[in-house]
């Protein structure tokens, strides 16, 4: 009686435990950035986006969840010949995002080992048509290339190729060796370049100054002799202004002398005139005296060298006089 009424009792609350359980496991969970593939009796129903979904029991089944945010795959290095057959190895990293999570469920079995193998076949095919330096050199334009076809050849799958990087390239040891080697002899030809490029600026920068301190000199050399110049030349203008000077105050001491002996020449010979009036007037010579003075004065002048006389009105009369007085005495013989 007892263990009737136990288990009576117990199969109610096993009952409600197992009703609640499956409740539970009927009620899915979406979250952000994430969307459910259900199935309904293993066939697709639909596709739960984010938010509280709600399942029948035992024939409703949330099978997928896809992330919907960009993901990230580092794919390990992958052995690749060069046009001038050099093996290396490239690693790449691939950026992709699920844009439709139906095809990206049912139409790949395996997407990431599918990106996987068609990057490393897609990077075999580009990296075969470039020799090594352009491999090391064309990193954009490889990334560029293998984008575009991944994204092409994913795009069925439901994925969308975003960016690929060539992450690593990895030459032979001894191809590594001798890029060290060309590096180092690079860097050292650059440095001798510039070393001598310094040089050369310097010299240059040497010259300049030495050219320009040369010009500074010859121009000051030049302002010293041109005031120089100036200063004799004011000198000598000063010492001939003063010398003409001179000679004119000297000029005009000579002349107003002279001048100073002629007037007192003819002051002293005005005088003795007047005297010479007064005495004849004193003694009241008259006309005859004078012309027969005037003649003895002639006289003396015509025993001089000159050739010619001049002879006042007066000498003339009186030449005249004395030739009628001798034509008169002639007569009267």
């Amino acid at each position: 009686m007892e263990l009737s009424s136990i288990v009576g009792l117990a199969l109610p609350i096993v009952i409600i435990i197992v009703a609640v359980i499956i409740g539970l496991s009927c009620v899915k969970v979406i979250k952000q950035s994430r969307v459910g593939i259900i199935m309904r009796l293993g066939k697709f129903r639909k596709v739960a986006d984010t938010g509280v979904h709600f399942l029948v029991p035992f024939i409703d089944q949330m099978s997928y969840v896809i992330d919907l945010r960009e993901n990230v795959v580092d794919f390990p290095p992958q052995p690749v010949i060069t046009k001038d057959n050099v093996t290396m190895q490239i690693d790449t990293v691939v950026y992709y995002r699920v844009t439709d999570p139906v095809r990206y469920v049912f139409e790949i079995a395996d997407p990431i080992t599918a990106i996987e193998n068609l990057t490393a076949t897609t990077l075999r095919n580009l990296i075969g048509e470039l020799d090594l330096d352009e491999t090391l050199t064309s990193r954009d334009v490889i990334n560029t290339k293998m984008r575009s076809i991944l994204d092409e050849a994913t795009d069925k799958w439901g994925i969308k190729v975003n960016r690929v990087e060539l992450k690593n390239i990895m030459p032979p040891h001894d191809i590594q060796v001798a890029m060290e080697k060309q590096m180092r002899a690079e860097r050292e030809r650059r440095e001798s370049i510039l070393q001598a490029e310094g040089n050369k600026s310097s010299s240059i920068l040497q010259a300049e100054g030495e050219k320009q301190s040369a010009i500074l000199r010859a121009e000051a050399k030049k302002e010293a002799m041109i005031r120089e110049a100036e200063g004799q030349k004011e000198s000598s203008i000063l010492k001939s202004q003063g010398e003409a000077e001179a000679i004119r105050q000297i000029a005009i001491a000579k002349a107003e002398g002279e001048a100073e002996v002629i007037l007192r020449v003819q002051q002293a010979t005005a005088k003795g005139l007047r005297e010479v009036f007064l005495a004849m007037k004193e003694s009241e010579v008259d006309e005859n005296m004078l012309a027969l003075k005037s003649m003895e004065a002639l006289e003396k002048v015509a025993q001089g060298n000159a050739t010619k006389l001049v002879l006042p009105s007066e000498a003339v009369n009186l030449l005249g006089t004395f030739k009628g007085i001798k034509e008169v005495l002639s007569d009267d013989k």
